[in-house]
């Protein structure tokens, strides 16, 4: 009887401690039971800029002692190839095919006349019928805070990225700080940052930080860049003072919310995920092929850490594909919370963090229906970044379907000699040296045939007007020009 009653007390104690501090249950779990989400953004950040990923001349110790303390994902992406379309997907938790969100700004970025389509038109935010990843963490429960960058304004037709967040403090000065003392407003967004975990710290938060570093144009303090402008080149070829410094203060500020969170005591209870938004864009990415807004490696594989303590194995490495797109139902899984009515594109990650090989889904995918000017390192183009494509990696495959040459050169009648399709084994050729479209043509048209039913059940809308202003001569004239301008 003294038994039952004992554990009729705990029980009770219990549900008092969990009510006290904000933990009504969710699909069970308590407040207890529910960790703390930090989400780190960094803003064009490159897949080896960092000391974890092999930099030898970036210095980041803080985030190389949370690699140490956690999982590195050596094959994550950006949901895109730059900034907005990229944070458009990972707080909607949906691909760019479904909100519309393509680029900054516009599709139609370049010179017309040498765009052989009519891009599909960019939103400039997320439809109104989105719920956003800060309304269903706060619908969790959860206390959410957003400090730093925000790419997109509300409207009456759309979202921008901090719906649903409790405290938002968006830096009106994060690309070019005046402060010298705050570069890039790394030490401001941190201390909003950290005054909100602070105030929580007695009930679930989900604290999203997107800093603008290492956006152009870079800044660092100037005790940090006299170190850099003394230090040598390192053997990957990364030498840049302004990107170390500007890297290094980043590191700084990353390390002062981790100790926050230790100072609190709630470092064993605290989900963090440390990525970046797209490629880097300010030295070459080799062995990746490309830089920030094409389709190719360089453009889209990120650097990312994930520390959960009691479930992450410290010093662990995962090489399973995923996508800042997963971040939305892995939040929402250890949350305890249902997801939306409205689809979700990612995959719960949890199993991964707790030791799992692999996840249920076979293929991820990309969607760019437009132009971006500025070609990259060996790229496909020299006139633009990317040109209309869509992108299909499935487990060491990858295909790129280019729109142009599929729709106006005769699409798999003409699948030899249209050059509409590029295929990669990325396993043994990372760097997407060799097409092996027409060699591999059984693992070319399982892809094609998976990439064309997944537009076609989405469904992604495709351009599909030839551009009246294209002049075909005048396409050839650019080509020869930048070719000629390159050889020399």
């Amino acid at each position: 009887m003294m038994n039952h009653c004992r554990c009729f007390i705990n029980q009770l104690l219990c549900f008092l401690l969990a009510a006290v501090s904000g933990g009504i249950a969710v699909d069970g779990l308590s407040a207890a039971e529910r960790p703390n989400v930090v989400l780190i953004f960094a803003d064009d950040l490159g897949w080896q800029e960092t000391g974890f990923t092999g930099s030898d001349y970036c210095e980041t110790p803080n985030l190389d002692r949370l690699a140490g303390e956690g999982m590195v994902f050596r094959n994550a992406y950006a949901s895109a190839g730059n900034c907005q379309p990229s944070r458009a997907c990972m707080l909607s938790g949906q691909y760019t095919a479904r909100h519309g969100v393509y680029a900054v700004g516009s599709t139609k970025r370049g010179p017309a006349d040498l765009m052989r389509m009519l891009p599909v038109p960019n939103r400039g935010n997320l439809p109104l019928a989105t719920v956003t990843l800060g309304e269903a963490m706060k619908a969790a429960g959860y206390a959410t805070g957003f400090f730093g960058k925000c790419h997109m304004k509300e409207s009456a037709s759309g979202k921008s990225e901090h719906a649903g967040f409790d405290v938002v403090k968006v830096s009106q000065h994060g690309l070019n700080s005046k402060d010298p003392e705050d570069p890039k407003a790394i030490y401001s967004i941190t201390k909003a940052a950290c005054e909100f975990i602070e105030s929580n710290k007695d009930r679930p938060f989900f604290a999203y930080v997107p800093h603008y570093a290492v956006h152009s144009a870079l800044q660092g303090r100037a005790e940090t860049l006299a170190r850099f402008k003394v230090k040598p080149k390192g053997e990957l070829g990364h030498g840049d003072p302004l990107l170390g410094a500007c890297l290094a203060d980043l590191d700084t500020g990353i390390g002062m919310v981790l100790d926050k969170l230790k100072g609190l005591g709630l470092e064993d209870n605290t989900l963090v995920v440390f990525t970046s938004d797209n490629g880097g864009t300010h030295v070459l990415q080799e062995p990746l092929r490309g830089k920030k807004g094409c389709y190719y490696e360089g453009g889209i594989r990120v650097p990312m850490i994930v520390r959960w303590p009691g479930v992450v194995k410290p010093g662990s490495a995962c090489d399973v594909p995923v996508l800042n797109v997963d971040f939305y139902p892995t939040f929402l899984a250890t949350a305890g919370a249902k997801s939306p009515e409205s689809p979700l594109d990612g995959e719960n990650l949890t199993p991964l963090f707790r030791g799992d090989l692999s996840l249920n889904r076979q293929s991820i995918f990309w969607h760019f229906p437009g132009y971006l000017d500025g070609p990259v390192p060996r790229g496909r183009d020299v006139v633009f970044r990317t040109r209309p494509v869509t992108v299909i990696r499935k487990g060491d495959w990858k295909l790129h379907l280019y729109h142009e040459e599929w729709q106006l050169d005769g699409g798999r009648e003409k699948i030899a000699t249209n050059n509409a399709v590029e295929l990669y084994h990325l396993a043994t050729d990372p760097g997407e040296t060799t097409n092996v479209a027409l060699s591999r043509t059984q693992q070319r048209d399982e892809l094609l045939n998976e990439l064309l039913a997944w537009i076609d059940r989405v469904p992604a809308t495709l351009p599909e007007q030839t551009n009246p202003a294209w002049k075909a001569d005048t396409t050839l004239k650019a080509v020869k020009k930048k070719s000629k301008k390159k050889a020399q």
